[in-house]
């Protein structure tokens, strides 16, 4: 099989409004390196959208996703891609310019495995789900700013990965991308973090949404510390040293009592995921929902 220098995965599911903006923020790029764009959805909307993009752009290649989830969609990929380095994104968000010559040019460093792209709400600051969506994404950027020692988890919005490190991950995966950061990570390669590549995503509006995302990762976090048998970087106690920059965050009263807000949700949020832990009730059917307010 003729290899690539890179090949750029775009996953979807019922993303016919959203595919053809991901697919354009990429391939109107000045990428350096030849490149293949493998776009990958089950339904027939999407598909669609996808195929007018192949007629206009040569790198862009359909995959038929069987829609037995994002794991098994993934595992079959890698087994296709060409690609010496990969990006992966999703089909909801868009990336901004520049960000894979940033990527690839953080894997002239032998020793990297993966690379970390930053996520930026594109929600209004002016409302409540809006504000916790920038206050949250504003610590995850410090803390990978700061981050010294151990893994760094990999955002699944946009991230980069050397090929073939992981050729396989479990079916029943519940966060793809942490989990690839940790199996990369054990395989002795660096995860970093790379600020200026930026991935633009629309958080959810409705707080059944952002429960329902938060408990997916949590799962998956749940997950990796079952599998590696070391601690995640998410928990409660880690959640409680970020506490001094959530105060100072807010600029008005109005966002004080939204952070006050979300103080409580967080701790709903993790009864919840103890519950889960407790009764077992991570199921991946259940926990892969779709977040409609995301789209």
């Amino acid at each position: 099989m003729a290899k690539l220098k890179l090949s750029i995965i775009i996953t979807a599911w019922k993303e016919p409004k959203t595919i053809g903006k991901a697919i354009e923020s990429f391939v109107k790029q000045d990428i350096k390196v030849p490149y293949e764009l493998i776009a990958a959805c089950p339904d027939e909307e999407t598909r669609e959208v996808i195929r007018k993009y192949q007629k206009k752009y040569k790198q862009i290649k359909y995959f038929k996703d069987p829609g037995k989830g994002k794991p098994i969609a993934l595992n079959m990929i890698f087994k296709e891609v060409k690609g010496e380095i990969l990006i992966l994104s999703d089909g909801d968000v868009f990336v901004n310019d520049g960000c894979v010559n940033l990527f690839l040019k953080r894997f002239e460093d032998k020793k990297v495995g993966a690379v970390c792209g930053h996520p930026i709400p594109t929600n209004s600051r002016n409302n409540k789900f809006g504000y916790w969506a920038h206050l949250l994404t504003s610590a995850v950027h410090k803390q990978r700013l700061n981050h010294e020692k151990g893994v760094m988890a990999c955002s699944g919005y946009l991230y980069s990965i050397r090929a073939g490190v992981v050729k396989e991950i479990p079916k029943d995966t519940l966060s793809d991308d942490a989990l690839i950061s940790y199996m990369i990570y054990n395989k002795k390669y660096k995860v970093i973090y790379e600020p200026e590549a930026i991935v633009n995503v629309k958080y959810p509006t409705i707080f059944k949404d952002w429960i329902s995302q938060k408990r997916r990762s949590a799962g998956g976090y749940n997950q990796i510390k079952y599998i590696f048998k070391q601690e995640v970087d998410r928990s409660v106690s880690k959640e409680s040293k970020g506490i001094f920059f959530v105060l100072r965050f807010p600029r008005s009263l109005k966002e004080i009592f939204w952070t006050i807000g979300l103080v409580f949700a967080r701790i709903y949020l993790w009864y919840r995921i103890f519950k889960d832990i407790n009764k077992n009730t991570w199921k991946f059917e259940d926990i892969w929902t779709r977040i409609e307010s995301t789209k």
